[in-house]
């Protein structure tokens, strides 16, 4: 399965805490510019799956190979540095700074890979004005409803141009209405950005532009639709 052309490879992976194995052999190929989805349960493993995709927990067994590197070979600063710079986490609860500026949230990623100041701003405005967003700049994260701050999330998640990103439940505390807006801003992001897209939900139903669908129960993953 391991093949040159693949984002994202996992090959036979397992994950236990304490005796319940919440990851039983999951194998899985990502490759540029694909939309997938990852559905099941709350509890099935769904964010276990995406922590290790995007290197924030190690495997009990199998390999993992992202962007054409094994986990097993990278240093804690070559994971960080793939976090930073190849990778956009979108989470649930949004995680915005409640005392910063929708601004300065969005500028955060850019202050950690040490972007100047100016250069940080600039890149903030130009996202916010491509998603027609630029009348929220100056607000607080307390200020907006749940579907702007999640807009915002993605946002945040793509100002560093990632090649991936990892959404987990990003429509779980959503309205239907904005939660039409979001899949439709990421549609937008994976078509017009060739940002690959890995999301995970418990609705078996939502209608997704995804190009596979996948179902995690009892630690397996099972294929429910293909383009």
């Amino acid at each position: 399965m391991l093949g040159e052309d693949n984002l994202i490879e996992l090959v036979n992976i397992w994950k236990k805490y304490e005796t319940v194995h919440v990851l039983r052999g999951i194998s899985l190929a990502v490759k540029g510019g694909e939309f997938i989805s990852i559905r099941g349960k709350s509890g099935a493993g769904k964010s276990t799956l995406l922590k290790i995709i995007g290197l924030l927990e190690e495997p009990d067994g199998g390999k993992i190979k992202i962007f054409g590197k094994y986990f097993s070979e990278l240093s804690d600063g070559e994971k960080s540095d793939i976090r930073l710079h190849y990778i956009g986490f979108v989470f649930q609860f949004f995680n915005l700074i409640p005392s910063l500026t929708v601004l300065e949230n969005i500028e955060l990623p850019l202050a950690l890979a040490g972007f100047s100041k100016q250069r940080r701003r600039e890149k903030a405005l130009e996202l916010l004005k491509y998603f027609n967003l630029s009348s929220l700049a100056e607000r607080l994260p307390g200020t907006l409803s749940g579907g702007e701050r999640q807009r915002i999330a993605i946002i945040r998640a793509l100002v560093n141009n990632p090649k991936v990103i990892l959404a987990d439940e990003p429509t779980s505390s959503l309205d239907e209405e904005n939660s039409e807006l979001l899949i439709r801003l990421l549609d937008k992001v994976n078509k017009e950005k060739k940002v690959t897209v890995v999301i995970t939900s418990t609705d078996l139903n939502e209608k997704l532009p995804t190009s596979r669908d996948y179902l995690l129960k009892e630690g397996k993953l099972f294929l429910l639709k293909k383009a």
